[in-house]
């Protein structure tokens, strides 16, 4: 076998990347569970029986347990980290939070994000604020949370590196792969 260069695969927009207008829609969709969401509710001590009693949630409008927002929330934001936040140096805000339609067990959320405004910053020059909007939506395309999101982001050449070790190809290794 011979030894080859690997192609770093996508690693994330530094500030220099961002236009004001664009959109990205995030590669991955999401079901969730109900392990997800009963974990959820025990982590955060979330009493609310609406999110983890059938009993309970089966006599509200809603019929069946309703995921809680936090885990909505923490999944959209999830989604848009290798678009919008794989090079951050702090998370400054979340804002307008939106839930216009509930999650349910069993629904698969997909989300996007738009590019509302960038600036440089004030205190970090190694960095840049961007500020986006997201979405996140149903398996149905009906929109389950929108928010608007103020990162802080590293310039191109500033901050960590990641993903530039670089294998040992020894004996024992070629062996391993053959």
């Amino acid at each position: 076998m011979s030894e080859q260069t690997a192609t770093i695969a996508w690693q994330g927009r530094y500030f220099e990347d961002f236009t004001v207008g664009e959109v990205y829609r995030h590669p991955l969709g999401r079901t969730v569970t109900t392990t997800d969401n009963s974990w959820l509710t025990l982590l955060t001590q979330n009493s609310a029986p609406l999110h983890f009693d059938a009993h309970y949630a089966k006599q509200t409008q809603f019929g069946k347990p309703l995921v809680d927002s936090t885990f909505t929330l923490a999944l959209v934001t999830g989604q848009s980290v290798t678009d919008v936040s794989q090079h951050v140096l702090a998370n400054l805000a979340w804002d307008k939070v939106r839930l216009p339609h509930p999650v349910f067990e069993g629904d698969t959320i997909y989300s996007q994000s738009e590019v509302l405004s960038t600036r440089d910053s004030k205190s970090h020059p190694e960095a840049g604020i961007v500020r986006v909007r997201t979405i996140g939506y149903n398996q149905r395309g009906e929109i389950v949370i929108t928010f608007e999101r103020t990162v802080m982001v590293y310039r191109r050449g500033h901050g960590p590196e990641f993903g530039t070790v670089e294998p040992v190809w020894d004996e024992h290794a070629r062996k391993a792969i053959r």
